[in-house]
């Protein structure tokens, strides 16, 4: 497949507001952090346009009830991935209901991921629930700022993905996966700028 790849637009930063409005009503049971992570969240970055959102919970116990509170929406939970990821709930969130779009609003443990869910064009955005005293939260939250912070990083990131997106992938996963040796390397280093700096305390 063709990944969608676009020039940084300001109008992701007015879409993430509006998500986030969205969930902290629905989750409101929660009290949820929600963070604006990923590419869309670091200015000059090119991007598949579909913002990630990061939400936080106050422990483990509190993953579980997320999928009720968005259910019956416009979103699609994968609890296909809680086994490789328990730390996290991964949902979509589409453009339309689920039902009017022909898609399914859940992905079992045994399921297949149907096709289409694959098709960028259904997707506004990813939704990661994690615990906010999970490293996985720290790490994310980490390398965001140290790209917005580091003009020279993202220069190098965004060399990478212009390469990458013109070779053929079966879908974005795939594509995710070639980016993950120079992810794992920065993120380490964002890490030790994060805490360098005392934004951990």
């Amino acid at each position: 497949m063709i990944l969608p790849f676009e020039t940084y637009d300001p109008a992701w930063k007015l879409a993430f507001e509006d998500i986030k409005d969205q969930l902290s009503r629905l989750l409101s049971p929660l009290e949820p952090r929600i963070d604006h992570i990923g590419s869309t969240a670091v200015e000059g970055l090119s991007a598949k346009p579909i913002i990630d959102v990061l939400v936080g919970v106050r422990d483990q116990s509190s993953l579980d009830r997320v999928p009720v509170l968005l259910s019956g929406d416009h979103y699609v939970y994968y609890e296909k991935y809680n086994t490789e990821m328990p730390y996290r709930r991964f949902f979509l969130l589409l453009r339309d209901r689920p039902d009017k779009l022909g898609l399914p609003s859940y992905i079992g443990p045994t399921d297949e991921i149907p096709a289409r869910l694959h098709d960028y064009v259904w997707r506004q955005a990813h939704i990661h629930v994690i615990p906010i005293s999970s490293v996985h939260w720290l790490r994310h939250i980490a390398f965001r700022d140290y790209l917005r912070a580091n003009p020279e990083v993202v220069k190098a990131y965004q060399a990478l993905k212009e390469k990458l997106v013109k070779l053929p992938w079966e879908d974005g996963n795939d594509y995710n996966a070639a980016k993950d040796a120079f992810l794992k390397v920065e993120e380490s280093k964002a890490l030790d700028w994060y805490h360098a700096n005392g934004k951990g305390k």
